[in-house]
């Protein structure tokens, strides 16, 4: 999920560990230790482009890692707490909480996360946007009530349980929300006489009332959307694979890893500047029929240590774009 909601999350989950004895510190650290996960995007600036998306979630979004940071940075906070009033063990347990509900929660987006690291396991439920108002907002009222009150009231915990239940009952709804979404599109799959291999849904950016759909469709994908305000038939988009356009380049590194990444949800095109590779899990930059340009594209560049790779840059426009034509295609067909 999106900074603020990982902030949001290891706060509150930082005020049912240590708040009545420690009151807003308790959220501050635990609003850390929901931050520090994703400091692997730091990565970025010094590996290559595959290696860092490779990174992402990885280690830093682990088990293994809560359970092995945790002491460490508990005792940092502790040595730092000059009032002393909670125990090393009591800061180690705030940080383990922090560090382990924010992969936790990472695992219900489209990208997953590593939980299980270093086992090859990428858990990705698929049910929600790395970015949900809904899923934040109410989160982050509860959680501001409250930090307004006193460490010892009834109040502050009321307040904090509720931002939690809030939340993690829309969480539990987008679940439900999804199942349905894959039933509308198998029905409206098989009502339209497509075969398909697989099919794999997903949340639109920003809510999860607009639900998008990948098919494998043999040689080629299908991408179609629906919103539960839809009265229309679902229309499916085809985007070629063109996998063969990677002939002699089978045994490529780079393109190995990022057909793993892909997880085999990838197209290639070819335009005059190079060859690219398209990952479909995030869906388009638009919602334009006519659209081509998928929102992680990566340009295979061919040089004298074998292919590099090089991400397509995203603009501001784009979502901009995005955004109003979202919020159009949200309230029907």
């Amino acid at each position: 999920m999106d900074s603020l909601t990982q902030i949001v999350l290891g706060a509150a989950v930082g005020e049912v560990v240590l708040g009545k004895k420690v009151g807003n510190k308790a959220m501050l650290w635990g609003a850390v230790a929901g931050t520090i996960p994703d400091l692997d995007v730091l990565s970025q600036y010094f590996v290559d482009t595959v290696t860092a998306i490779e990174w992402h979630r990885g280690f830093s979004h682990s088990i293994f890692f809560s359970v092995l940071c945790a002491p460490i940075f508990g005792w940092l906070i502790w040595k730092l707490d000059r009032k002393k009033e909670a125990t090393f063990k009591d800061w180690s347990w705030l940080m383990f909480a922090g560090l382990l509900t924010h992969p936790i929660l990472d695992a219900f987006t489209t990208w997953g996360t590593q939980l299980f690291w270093p086992f090859d396991i990428r858990l990705a439920f698929q049910n929600i946007f790395v970015i949900d108002p809904m899923y934040t907002i109410p989160f982050l009222v509860c959680l501001i009530l409250a930090m307004r009150q006193k460490r010892t009231s009834l109040k502050r915990r009321k307040y904090n349980r509720m931002g939690l239940i809030v939340s993690s009952s829309y969480l539990i709804l987008t679940l439900f929300l999804k199942g349905l979404a894959y039933k509308q599109f198998t029905a409206s799959l098989d009502g339209q006489g497509i075969v398909y291999v697989q099919i794999d849904t997903r949340p639109t950016p920003f809510n999860s009332i607009l639900w998008t759909a990948n098919i494998d469709a043999g040689d080629a994908y299908l991408i179609g959307n629906y919103s539960f305000f839809d009265s229309g038939e679902i229309e499916f988009i085809s985007y070629p694979k063109n996998h063969g356009r990677l002939a002699g380049l089978e045994t490529n590194g780079n393109v190995n890893r990022l057909i793993d990444i892909a997880e085999g949800w990838f197209t290639i095109t070819k335009k005059e500047d190079g060859l690219f590779f398209n990952d479909l899990r995030f869906g388009l930059i638009s919602l334009d029929p006519n659209e081509e340009q998928f929102a992680f594209t990566y340009k295979l560049i061919p040089d004298i240590n074998g292919t590099r790779v090089e991400e397509v840059p995203k603009y501001n426009t784009d979502a901009a774009k995005l955004f109003s034509a979202l919020w159009n295609r949200i309230w029907g067909n």
